[in-house]
């Protein structure tokens, strides 16, 4: 299996706290990769370096054997680097379908004066937009639910619908925030079923989490840091069994079932 990404000597410092130090980890193509770790452990921040919402003070993004560290965010996600955030990302006062068609007219922009004369190239990219929202609806169970305003939907739902939007970006590498926080365990298991296909569809996934539950249930392999140094990486078995993570992070208590 090919590396997709690799992360190189990283580090990222905010004023005198150093929340990434010298991190190195790859993902692989098709893979799901997990990263865990305490509270302010530096999990976020990693994906924000990948995103390049911040930029490193030292260290390579690799993507494809490309350095893109530096390139802007929105240039990022149009090589297929796509993520969500913590919070659901929909216009709660618009309906699902709504939602899923203003998010990829902003993935399909073709410019204000080609808007403007609506020209046959416009008209047609809307088609197959129209025809991508009712695919990607349907793949994640959300169709029923076409009409309903989004604030309106079970938490669950909404956060279903975030990964809708961010699957109308068509990435290669999809990089999840918390995906699971505040569901139910109905919820959680809903969640990780689609995160499941999507990854069965060929979509690299790195997740950042605190459910153990959803981070052993779906995950390839998982990156554990703590002071925003790797603490350990390997196979979730692997993890589980590591005296220096159950030290550190997940305690001599901790239930991964």
């Amino acid at each position: 299996m090919s590396t997709l990404l690799q992360v190189e000597e990283i580090s990222k410092r905010f004023g005198g706290l150093l929340a990434v130090q010298n991190l190195s980890f790859s993902i692989d193509e098709e893979e799901i990769l997990g990263i865990i770790g305490p509270n302010g452990a530096g999990k976020t921040t990693i994906l924000n370096l990948i995103s390049n919402t911040y930029l490193p003070n030292s260290g390579r993004v690799l993507y494809q054997g490309k350095n893109i560290a530096g390139d802007p965010p929105n240039q990022i996600a149009r090589m297929g680097l796509v993520r969500t955030f913590q919070s659901t990302v929909s216009y709660g006062e618009c309906t699902v379908w709504e939602n899923m068609i203003r998010a990829q007219l902003g993935h399909a922009f073709s410019g204000l004066w080609c808007e403007f004369l609506q020209t046959r190239g416009v008209r047609e990219k809307k088609k197959v937009i129209v025809e991508k929202a009712k695919g990607l609806l349907k793949f994640l169970g959300l169709e029923a639910m076409a009409d309903i305003e989004a604030r309106a939907m079970p938490y669950g739902y909404q956060k279903l619908l975030g990964l809708a939007i961010a699957l109308g970006g068509e990435p290669r590498l999809l990089m999840l925030d918390e995906p699971a926080a505040g569901l139910n365990p109905d919820e959680s298991l809903r969640l990780m079923n689609a995160i499941k296909r999507i990854n069965a569809n060929g979509v690299s996934i790195v997740i950042v989490e605190h459910d153990m539950k959803v981070v052993m249930g779906v995950c390839h392999r998982i990156l554990v840091i703590n002071y925003g140094q790797m603490i350990a990486i390997g196979s979730p078995s692997e993890i589980q069994q590591n005296a220096e993570v159950i030290k550190a992070y997940l305690g001599n208590e901790h239930e991964f079932a």
